[in-house]
């Protein structure tokens, strides 16, 4: 057992610290709506954030473990070394974006991460790669961009003008909007929990497994859930140290949202992600969800050329485009130079 203990160190401490840099750069698409609009205070953000990636994680993140954990790569090559490659190379990724202050897609980083090194070792599934995740995450954030657009400049215009209740004057509707914005943003962790948390933890199911002889699915789940318990408190850690910087940033930087429009965001990308999540099991950007909602709203209102004009829309696009492909770069070279 001191053996087994003394190989996973590495690893689990470079899973922790991934899963605090998701923590940071989960925080900005969870809580940066409701930050934005002005409806809950930056101190209360980590503790309602780590607790609702914990509970989404456990009730509705298995299929997306099982992805990452058994899909891509072969689980015999997650040993103690290449596992430890992997999570260092997305945990670099992560931290860089956090630093810049720019929320980046902790699962296209992980997946790309894998996929490096599965190329690297000539173990890559190409068709889960390029004919299930990539489609993935081309279609969910076309899907939130129209819809948040289709609802802003026809949808939502229209109904104001005949259904009373779109008009918020009153105090009461304010209130009520308020705290259904908190709950929506909750909602919003929850699905990061579904689906992010795999991100960290999968990896390291898999190594754990492969260092017990477990190969049986019925044995690999209760290691999964496990790993999860694990990693996920770190993202609250990671929420409370970095997340703040990518929060403002994200949550002002594009256009100061409304406690109604921010309300919309959230649902329409927590459910896209949860839909991904449960249904398919695929890691999926809810950062980039988020983002497009975001970029469509402002598109609604200040038009096409000025929203490509906005320094923070110009960092998010540049950095959505480089950290994966740096990710996995990193992991491929790391592995194939070292193996």
């Amino acid at each position: 057992m001191s053996e087994l203990f003394n190989v996973l160190t590495i690893p689990f401490l470079l899973a922790m610290f991934l899963a605090i840099n998701m923590g940071g750069s989960g925080t900005a698409p969870a809580f940066s709506a409701a930050y934005g609009a002005k409806v809950i205070k930056k101190s209360m953000i980590p503790g309602l954030f780590g607790v609702m990636v914990l509970i989404g994680a456990l009730v509705a993140g298995k299929e997306v473990s099982l992805t990452l954990g058994k899909g891509l790569l072969s689980s015999e090559f997650f040993t103690p070394f290449y596992t430890s490659l992997i999570l260092l190379s997305i945990g670099l990724t992560l931290l860089i974006a956090n630093l810049i202050g720019v929320p980046q897609s902790t699962s296209q980083s992980t997946v790309l991460a894998i996929a490096g090194a599965a190329m690297a070792l000539d173990s890559l599934d190409s068709h889960i790669l390029f004919y299930e995740i990539i489609p993935m995450w081309v279609i969910l954030p076309i899907i939130s961009f129209f819809v948040m657009y289709l609802c802003c400049k026809w949808i939502l215009p229209w109904g104001k003008r005949r259904i009373s209740i779109f008009k918020f004057q009153s105090a009461k509707y304010q209130k009520s909007l308020k705290i259904l914005l908190i709950l929506s943003s909750m909602y919003v962790a929850f699905s990061i929990g579904a689906n992010n948390v795999a991100n960290a933890a999968a990896p390291i199911a898999s190594l754990t497994a492969n260092e017990m002889g477990e190969t049986d699915m019925q044995n690999f789940l209760p290691i999964i859930v496990l790993s999860v318990l694990l990693v996920a408190p770190c993202f609250a850690i990671g929420s409370s140290l970095l997340g703040a910087k990518v929060t403002e940033r994200n949550g002002k930087g594009i256009i100061e949202v409304t406690p109604f429009y921010a309300t919309l965001i959230a649902i329409l990308v927590a459910s896209l992600l949860l839909f991904a999540s449960v249904s398919k099991g695929i890691p999926t950007s809810l950062v980039q969800l988020n983002g497009a909602a975001f970029i469509a709203l402002r598109m609604s209102k200040k038009g096409t050329r000025n929203t490509f004009k906005n320094k923070t829309v110009k960092r998010f696009l540049s950095v959505w485009c480089i950290a994966p492909v740096f990710s996995f770069l990193l992991s491929f070279l790391l592995i194939y130079l070292l193996k």
